[in-house]
């Protein structure tokens, strides 16, 4: 779908001095909504070209990051240097005709480079001004530097993995991360929010600044845990799983099963055969349900080892049943609901080609959205381009 001049940002104007991911992905949502982005840069570019993995480049070599590829797409670039006079310069003419400044500068730097808070606030007085740290610019651990796997355990959801059935496989591993970086883009979809409501304020208030901590923000993925220790419960990766349910071994690989509500259970059942187990009269109640857990779980198990994958998703669909498939990622790209969804879009990647990526998490009135370009190349954009 080709980017239209209609998506809901389409005009506003951001300004990304982004390093970290936490930054740049919540630069890549706002111009994947149609916001004309540049991502402010150092000579020699910014940090996250050079990110591991690399996508596959001509004649064998390593070809673009595709970490940088995946949260730059839909970016403009400009090479800035705020320490020189010049470099500072150029940033505030930037800032003069932008809506939006997200920064990830550390705290320390910001006052001789003239991006802090006041500063900022008295030269650009309507520019929605985004800080995204990974423990915020405010408070005793406003210095501190935190990667994602620091990030996710600070945030608490570290402390809770593995779990559930990767627990039991490897009951020996240490504490672990989600892959990937997911703390650090809880941060990000953080920032978007802040911004998104700082601009819908701005007629009424003017421009505002938005303090951000990924640590903060991670919080929020732990909430039933935070909220438990209301009743003195202190959730941990050894105890904590679904009581029953979770993620099940099938003949040709694994399923993910979730049930909360009696209609969904009642489904399940219908999807075992209704074995007598089942039928019990004490497994009517939920509360019997989750104290019976570990032993509702081995017969699920073993009902589900003898079939196939798409025969217990099929018929479990049709049921009512909350599960699906695992997936590898070149079985996701190929899904006839993902292509229906408009998840992904071929995307041209400089010396590597089009690749099927990432969209967006949401739609927008009822629709996808679409990223207007690939990656940028180094200093792509004048900085007088916004």
């Amino acid at each position: 779908m080709p980017h239209e001049a209609t998506e809901p940002l389409a005009g506003l104007k951001v300004v990304a001095n982004a390093s970290g991911v936490a930054a740049a992905y919540a630069a890549r949502m706002l111009a994947t909504m149609g916001a004309n982005v540049v991502l402010v840069e150092p000579e020699g570019g910014c940090p996250l070209r050079r990110e591991p993995p690399f996508l596959p480049g001509e004649q064998g070599a390593d070809g673009m990051s595709s970490l940088f590829a995946y949260l730059a797409a839909g970016m403009t670039s400009a090479v800035v240097e705020p320490e020189a006079a010049a470099g500072r310069e150029a940033l505030a003419t930037m800032l003069a005709s932008a809506d939006v400044y997200i920064d990830d500068t550390p705290v320390a730097a910001r006052a001789s480079l003239g991006t802090d808070e006041t500063a900022l606030a008295a030269a650009f007085p309507d520019l929605v001004h985004a800080s995204v740290l990974p423990f915020g610019a405010t408070g005793p651990k406003a210095g501190w530097k935190g990667e994602d796997v620091v990030v996710q355990h600070a945030g608490g959801e570290g402390f809770l993995l593995p779990n559930g059935l990767a627990l039991e496989m490897f009951p020996d591993r240490p504490p672990l991360k989600i892959a990937g970086h997911f703390g650090e883009m809880q941060g990000g979809i953080a920032t978007a929010l802040a911004i998104l409501s700082a601009l819908w304020a701005r007629p009424r208030c003017g421009g505002q600044y938005a303090d951000v901590s990924s640590q903060d923000a991670n919080l929020a993925i732990g909430a039933f845990a935070v909220q438990r220790l209301g009743d003195g419960s202190i959730e941990h990766r050894l105890e904590r799983s679904f009581r029953y349910g979770g993620v099940i071994p099938c003949a040709d690989g694994h399923v993910e099963l979730l049930t909360l509500e009696q209609r969904q259970w009642d489904g399940l059942v219908e999807l075992l055969g209704r074995p007598e187990w089942a039928c019990n009269p004490a497994l009517a109640d939920g509360l019997e349900r989750s104290r019976r857990g570990p032993q509702i779980n081995r017969r699920i198990r073993e009902w589900a080892a003898a079939r196939k994958v798409d025969e217990i998703v099929d018929a479990g669909q049709k049921l009512g049943v909350p599960l699906a498939r695992y997936k590898s990622p070149a079985e996701i790209l190929a899904d006839p609901q993902e292509c229906h969804r408009g998840l992904f879009q071929p995307v041209p990647i400089e010396g590597t080609g089009e690749v099927g990526m990432l969209v967006s998490p949401f739609h927008f009135d009822g629709r996808p959205l679409s990223i207007r370009s690939g990656p940028p190349a180094l200093a792509a954009a004048e900085t007088d381009s916004v």
